[in-house]
């Protein structure tokens, strides 16, 4: 399948259609780390280490990586940034309560053995108050979330600020989500889990940023959209959108 990959003259590097040239050395060295035996059935769809390059991350950056789940671009992450680098994980306060099982789940990321340069971080929606200024705040399939009672009814734009004001000049806020059905707007992400895209889009650029980018290597015309993303006929196949925004220098 031919992945169509749309830049615009902002600065990003990396780009890549899928075979047609060789990974930065420094991905591939990632991906094919020890520490991520276990994600490699994923990659085939998850495309992790394209997306990568099409971010254009690069060895020694900082990054935020925002709901990071069970670890997967988390760990990609770790080893592209290398020592000299470092990865945020963002995990919202009423999520990881003690006990939880988020709390467990934030824990053992942010201490798996062969990872040394990353750190978990509890924040209270929409503020995110990082450490210090990052290169790259990611996200994958949370940004839907953000407006539901799971993520205390956050507004986009709001949190799209904090982010703006959390990067460098010149950072990149990466989006990855579900498509939903065109018109759809907001009314899908607390039941199918999808958000329409130029809905995402509107709001990201509401709160100051440039839309530098987008790819469709998760695109997949075969999604209706009207499915739940974890409906049996379409989970792990869903459409979905990549979007690169970039804070002005």
């Amino acid at each position: 399948m031919r992945h169509n990959l749309k830049f615009f003259a902002l600065g990003l590097t990396g780009l890549l259609l899928a075979g047609a040239a060789p990974l930065p050395d420094y991905v591939a060295s990632a991906v094919n780390a020890p520490v991520r035996h276990a994600d490699k059935i994923k990659d085939a769809s998850r495309h992790g280490a394209e997306i990568v390059a099409f971010m254009g991350l690069k060895p020694g950056q900082k990054v935020a990586d925002f709901l990071p789940g069970r670890g997967y671009w988390t760990r990609i992450f770790s080893g592209v940034v290398g020592q000299q680098g470092h990865v945020f994980d963002i995990w919202p306060s009423l999520m990881v309560t003690p006990g939880s099982k988020f709390e467990k789940t934030m824990t053992a990321l942010s201490h798996q053995s062969g990872i040394t340069n990353v750190t978990a971080l509890q924040v209270h929606l929409p503020s995110l108050n990082l450490p210090e200024p990052v290169d790259v705040f990611f996200t994958s399939q949370n940004l839907h979330d953000l407006p539901t009672p799971f993520l205390g009814n956050t507004d986009i734009t709001a949190f799209s600020k904090q982010v703006f004001a959390a990067l460098k000049p010149g950072g990149k806020f990466v989006v990855i989500d579900h498509v939903a059905v065109a018109g759809a707007g907001l009314t899908q992400t607390d039941t199918l889990h999808r958000i329409e895209p130029d809905t995402a889009r509107k709001a990201i650029l509401a709160a100051g940023f440039t839309f530098a980018g987008e790819s469709s290597l998760l695109a997949n015309p075969q999604d209706n959209h009207h499915l739940k993303v974890f409906d049996s006929k379409i989970r792990g196949k869903t459409d979905q959108f990549i979007y690169v925004f970039v804070k002005p220098e």
